[in-house]
């Protein structure tokens, strides 16, 4: 008699017994180097924006000044991480994940080599398609991997951080290769080779389909609704270009006069009260039970906290990129290293470090920290990293800008680094586990949703805070940031045992 664990499952169906990958799923391997793959074009090409805008004409780049290029490139980030809601909203319901992939990964290789292309027009043309290409891979990738894993638990997990750590190797790899292109040979060139990367994913993503078997594919409930799914889209695009057409001819008649700064506060303000109406609203009319509740109301908490961290966090690409192009020191034997290489150095660390931290929470699980004690953690070390640079930053003045040679040791800027990756890695990971344990079940994936909003929300106000690079002193700025973001995580750490009760001694 034939054992039933071990029949081969019928064509096209998930087998939970496939360790063909290091003990997982063979399709995971397809993800992963479909993952690398696009977060290698999108950071690689994060690593050069903001220095491809604020470049000399006559060096290739766009011309601006900080002022302007830090809000257009905080408006571009907080757009990728919001477009994440509509893109897994369009992959749920109208194409499924499998095919959200494809049509992403092309958009945004379409957008890199729109980028490529001399011009503004084709500036902001690919950094839309951008935008919409990574709103339906990103979501949609993460959840084909968790489709993998059909019975769930620690394998499942495992698989996620093998997963992560393709993540972590394109944002490595990305800098070293698009920013030496970029800055040393030609801009667009190095954009280029960032949609290069993306069409590689795409070929063995392609090539990968049939390890997939069945994940990704639109759910039998979708196709139900489908018709009733693209109606709602129409309608929503119709709605948004409408709204767009008459913001661009009050423009024109000077009824309003948009600036890139006023376009980046009003985004922020948007995305914010988004939230307070979502959480309101669920309070108000989720009819929750009063657990549910307050856990709902730490949500709101950490999503608040998340926005502070990220608003220094992401800094990375905007302000200490700037600081690393125009006060650094970067001639290494007698060679001046490209500006984006310093991008590496996150990635880096996490790839290091991400098993330490690991082990450190399970050494501690007897006196494991509570969830706002780590939120506090992550904020306090963020401000610790900013207080550094801002020391470092008394030491630079604005003619440094003038020669690599004339800046700081780019040590100021490592040590910063390594500080933001500890609070990262205190903070970050805990979130996301926070947010499915704590949510109600009906709500797990909009309060997920709240969580890329943080992010968006972040990045924007890293994007309006470098702006500041050109006007304010460097250290006072700094300085600010560091006092803004430990006052956060203080609040975290008195308010911790609070927080905790309402979270509830079952999490």
């Amino acid at each position: 008699m034939s054992d039933h664990s071990t029949t081969a499952p019928p064509p096209g169906a998930l087998d939970p017994h496939d360790t063909a990958f290091f003990g997982h799923p063979r399709g995971l391997s397809t993800l992963f180097f479909t993952e690398m793959w696009e977060r290698f074009s999108y950071y690689g090409g994060r690593a050069i924006l903001i220095l491809f805008m604020t470049a000399a004409i006559t060096d290739g780049g766009l011309g601006m000044n900080a002022a302007t290029a830090a809000p257009i490139y905080g408006i571009y980030v907080a757009c990728v991480y919001l477009f994440a809601l509509p893109g897994g909203w369009v992959a749920d319901r109208l194409v499924g994940q499998r095919n959200a992939v494809i049509w992403g990964g092309v958009l945004i290789a379409a957008g890199n080599f729109s980028l490529a292309a001399p011009g503004t027009t084709f500036f902001y043309l690919g950094l839309a398609l951008i935008v919409l290409g990574t709103g339906l891979l990103k979501p949609s990738v993460s959840t084909i991997v968790g489709d993998l894993y059909p019975e769930g638990g620690a394998r499942r997990d495992a698989g996620f951080s093998i997963f992560y750590m393709g993540i972590n190797i394109g944002a490595f790899i990305a800098p070293l290769i698009v920013g030496t292109l970029g800055e040393n040979v030609d801009w667009h060139l190095g954009f280029a080779a960032a949609g290069i990367g993306m069409v590689l994913g795409l070929i063995q993503y392609r090539y990968g389909f049939k390890f997939l078997r069945d994940a990704g594919h639109l759910k039998e409930e979708a196709r139900s609704t489908r018709g009733q799914a693209f109606r709602m889209a129409g309608l929503g695009i119709g709605l948004v270009l409408a709204l767009a057409v008459v913001l661009y001819w009050l423009n024109n008649v000077g009824t309003l006069n948009i600036t890139i700064q006023g376009a980046a506060g009003l985004t922020g303000a948007i995305i914010l009260g988004v939230a307070v109406v979502f959480f309101g609203s669920v309070l108000t009319f989720g009819h929750l039970e009063t657990a549910e509740k307050k856990r709902v109301v730490v949500i709101f908490l950490l999503f608040i906290g998340a926005s502070i961290f990220w608003a220094g966090f992401e800094q990375a690409a905007s302000s200490l990129n700037l600081f690393a192009d125009q006060r650094t020191d970067r001639v290494i034997l007698g060679l001046e290293a490209p500006t984006s290489w310093l991008q590496s150095i996150n990635p880096l660390f996490i790839i290091t470090m991400a098993p330490v931290f690991a082990w450190l929470w399970v050494w501690l699980q007897h006196r494991d920290p509570s969830i706002p004690v780590k939120f506090g953690l992550g904020l306090v070390l963020l401000g610790v990293g900013f207080f550094v640079i801002a020391w470092g930053a008394t030491y630079t003045t604005p003619e440094m800008a003038e020669s690599s040679s004339m800046g700081v040791s780019p040590a100021w800027l490592i040590a910063t680094y390594f500080l933001h990756t500890c609070g990262e890695l205190c903070l970050s990971p805990v979130g996301l586990s926070s947010i499915t344990k704590l949510s109600p079940p009906k709500y797990v994936g909009q309060m997920m949703g709240t969580w890329f909003m943080g992010a968006a929300l972040g990045n924007l106000i890293a994007g309006l805070v470098a702006g500041y690079f050109d006007t304010l002193p460097l250290p006072g700025l700094f300085a600010w940031v560091a006092i803004t973001v430990i006052v956060a995580g203080f609040f975290f750490f008195v308010f911790s045992r609070p927080i905790s009760r309402l979270i509830g001694g079952h999490v």
